[in-house]
């Protein structure tokens, strides 16, 4: 019978099987709080990492993370965008429909501005549901410049009231 812990023990991971292996025990660990950057260092000093490589790591990460903050944002911003133009939708549309019905329908006119209301709608929603691709990059981008100059002054403003 062979005994597993030996065969175990001669066995070779690649660095990426070491990578995931990690991960999931990481995961699995039940550590209950946050590590501190020293407790990240010394982590990567018992793996024989060298702290400048860490250190580029950590802020390749945060850049990351920055950007995965700021497109959730954006995200979220193309959905309240949207939620709002559905909802002006909906009470302009029963208005005229109601308008029209009070009119007798003879000519149905509010359904014609339905149904190309409705297709700037669809749209617009199809815009906010696809994240990715050139024309989501470029209305990132536009976000993105838009955010920064208001909040620039906004922060300005600021400055300007507290004086």
């Amino acid at each position: 019978m062979v005994n597993p812990e030996v065969s175990d023990r001669n066995r070779i991971y690649t660095q990426e099987d070491v990578q995931q292996i990690l991960n999931l025990a990481i995961a699995q660990h039940a550590y209950e709080g946050e590590f501190s950057r020293d407790q990240l260092l010394e982590i990567a000093e018992d793996l024989a990492i060298p702290a400048a490589i860490v250190h580029q790591a950590e802020r390749a990460w945060i850049q990351s993370n920055d950007e995965n903050l700021k497109r959730e944002a954006f995200n979220q911003h193309r959905w309240a965008e949207l939620k709002r133009k559905v909802g002006r939708f909906a009470i302009f549309n029963v208005i005229f429909i109601l308008l029209n019905a009070l009119m007798g329908f003879g000519f149905p006119w509010s359904l014609y501005i339905l149904l190309f209301w409705s297709l700037s709608i669809g749209l617009k929603a199809w815009n906010a549901i696809h994240l990715n691709g050139e024309a989501y990059e470029k209305a990132f981008q536009r976000w993105y410049r838009t955010y920064k100059v208001r909040s620039l002054v906004g922060r300005w403003f600021d400055r300007l009231l507290s004086v």
